[in-house]
């Protein structure tokens, strides 16, 4: 399951363009599959500034422990407070409840970084 309307990073992480400046971030279906049974998420705080490439948290599994890297560079304006109580919403719904973080883009930017892969590019990734 890769929609076709978001960006990607090869590091599986996931972008959708709200609009006005903002994007929403999250974990990829093949991650939160390749992590196992999500027990805990380690996510920043609201008005926290990220930088694209840089670990913004942790996803703890009953496998092991992963780092979430932001895709982009901004200002957290929202954070799935959701996910303290259920961090299961990832392995359930990576796309939709499991949604991690909102950034408002560093330096005005509007929309998706065109550097970000596309779903058939993410495809080729994780097929291979």
């Amino acid at each position: 399951m890769i929609p076709e309307d978001l960006r990607y990073t090869d590091a599986h992480e996931w972008v959708r363009d709200l609009g006005d400046g903002v994007v929403r971030i999250g974990i990829t279906d093949h991650a939160q599959s390749q992590l196992g049974d999500v027990v805990f998420v380690q996510l920043p705080s609201v008005g926290e500034t990220v930088a694209a490439g840089a670990a913004v948290g942790e996803v703890e599994s009953t496998k092991s422990v992963s780092d979430i890297y932001a895709p982009v560079s901004g200002t957290v304006v929202a954070v799935n407070e959701s996910l303290e109580a259920s961090p299961e919403l990832i392995n359930s719904g990576p796309y939709q409840a499991g949604w991690m973080i909102d950034v408002r883009l560093a330096d005005d930017a509007e929309g998706v970084p065109g550097d970000l892969l596309d779903a058939a590019a993410y495809r080729e990734l994780t097929v291979s």
